[in-house]
């Protein structure tokens, strides 16, 4: 117990120390922040992101955001661009340098060769006074007062702030290039997320039965209907026109309550003015419907015309619920 103690003590003290090194950068937004984001919104290039040690591994999470985004990126390992990799570099690019120090030997070595090409420098260094922050056309100060680790030593708050003053920048940039969830559907067609944004109730209900029965149906055939159509529900017709909803809860009581169903019809069990969704409707819609209404399934209109049902299951299977 004495050493699962320690263990939380620890965690709890890792996540405040960092939580305050990221507020802390707040105080560090000026001039130069607002001019490196214009600069790279009126730019024709790409973005270079470039690192060495840990900050490299920051830098490859920051293209990474830019690009799904709207801000085409790439990352550019500093140790390497010295040896043959500073062809990446384009005319147009603007390059993004990450140091904590800003004093590295590589950095020291690539910055006055990219400055050799004309491209303009953003550095994010937690030493504004380094030689990258001197030499930067844009300085933006990830400082940290110490490190998370308690020998002030292992990169912890100083990688989360440059990760924290990317995410500013990719923010920033989405903003003012009017980055919408359908462009980000665009850049994430792939897994649950993107489902989110692309799918429609329309390609839910592709493959799907539609089970229907009229007010006059006997149940002994309404149950027939949904036990063949596999849905759990059936929706009552009557002029074309969806006027009720019977599903397998519906089944259940009707029987509950009723030892000669004999006699029965659709419109004697129906649920009157069930809910409905339109095809063209988003499937996470549809998800919200069914949660704020506590159903598993809804009827899907084409105007006023009844085309389907999109079940619970049918989400599932996608992975957006």
């Amino acid at each position: 117990m004495k050493n699962n103690n320690l263990i939380l003590k620890n965690a709890k003290q890792t996540i405040i120390a960092e939580s305050i090194a990221i507020a802390n950068l707040v105080n560090f937004l000026d001039d130069d922040f607002e001019n490196a984001i214009n600069f790279i919104f009126n730019s024709k290039g790409r973005v270079i992101v470039t690192g060495i040690g840990k900050s490299a591994n920051i830098a490859t999470k920051i293209v990474a955001t830019l690009n799904s985004t709207g801000t085409p990126s790439i990352f550019m390992h500093a140790a390497d661009a010295i040896h043959g990799d500073l062809g990446i570099i384009q005319k147009n690019d603007v390059v993004i340098c990450i140091s904590k120090s800003g004093n590295t030997p590589e950095i020291k070595v690539l910055l006055p060769l990219i400055k050799n090409y004309g491209n303009k420098i953003i550095a994010i260094t937690g030493n504004t006074e380094s030689f990258l922050g001197t030499n930067a056309d844009f300085t933006l100060s990830s400082y940290v007062e110490k490190e998370a680790c308690p020998n002030n030593l292992a990169p912890t708050s100083s990688t989360t702030a440059q990760l924290v003053m990317g995410d500013a920048i990719a923010v920033c940039l989405l903003e003012l290039n009017d980055f919408s969830s359908k462009d980000f559907a665009r850049y994430h067609p792939g897994g649950a997320l993107g489902k989110k944004l692309y799918l429609r109730v329309s390609d839910l209900i592709e493959n799907n039965e539609v089970p229907q029965v009229s007010i006059t149906t006997l149940i002994k055939d309404v149950i027939i209907e949904i036990s063949k159509k596999r849905l759990g529900t059936t929706a009552v017709i009557e002029n074309d026109k969806i006027v009720g909803i019977i599903t397998d809860g519906d089944l259940r009581r009707m029987l509950k309550d009723n030892s000669d169903i004999s006699h029965l019809m659709a419109k004697d069990i129906m649920s009157k003015n069930p809910k409905t969704i339109q095809v063209d409707e988003m499937a996470i819609t549809a998800l919200e419907t069914m949660e704020n209404n506590n159903i598993t399934q809804i009827l899907v209109e084409n105007n006023t015309k009844y085309v389907g049902v999109v079940h619970l299951h049918d989400l599932l299977k996608e992975g957006i619920f």
